[in-house]
């Protein structure tokens, strides 16, 4: 399995306690800090993964039909800078843990071997989960965010109209704080 190749992984605490230490060495030491854009990110994100864990409940149903599923593991590739994550795994980790399930992160850009075997449309696109049965027998792999997410993503790239991203961006989390991790739970109840 690729996986057992990542330098690290994290459990869901253990990830969300990396990305605030990574707050904290930014904050501190802001020489460290390549990009800005991703600094800020970083923080904006580790709020909005706290708001969704306070918030965030599985629908009963799903959580109780993710019990009766077949035994699996779950790895998660992602960054803490990227949005898309910051709204979508405090809902996987919600439903791996209403389903008994072992939830390992691995980040993207330290394990460049693995996120070249589950590229989107070509792209390196966070985060992505991927099922394993007991066998380490892929079952699924889901992401980078809901299709109905995916598809303003596209249509953004595709037609801009005018949108800097900064608009788009905005865009988007307005829908993922409308959908309140609804079509994250259908969509990955539909594939278990």
């Amino acid at each position: 399995m690729i996986f057992n190749k990542a330098q690290r992984h994290f459990s869901y605490p253990e990830f969300l306690a990396y990305a605030a230490q990574e707050v904290a060495l930014n904050e501190s030491n802001p020489e460290r800090i390549t990009d800005p854009k991703y600094a800020h990110y970083t923080k904006l994100n580790l709020q909005r993964m706290k708001r969704w864990d306070k918030t965030f409940m599985p629908d009963a149903q799903i959580a109780g039909a993710l019990k009766t599923a077949v035994p699996q593991e779950w790895w998660v590739i992602t960054e803490a800078w990227c949005g898309d994550s910051a709204q979508n795994l405090p809902v996987i980790a919600a439903l791996a843990e209403a389903a008994g399930t072992t939830l390992r992160i691995v980040l993207r850009d330290e394990n460049p071997e693995i996120i070249v075997q589950y590229l989107t449309n070509g792209t390196k696109s966070i985060p992505i989960l991927v099922s394993f049965d007991e066998d380490k027998q892929q079952l699924f792999r889901w992401g980078p965010r809901p299709a109905a997410a995916q598809r303003l993503m596209e249509d953004w790239k595709t037609h801009p109209a005018g949108r800097d991203f900064e608009a788009f961006e905005l865009e988007m989390h307005r829908w993922y704080t409308n959908n309140k991790g609804k079509d994250t739970q259908v969509e990955l109840s539909e594939l278990i």
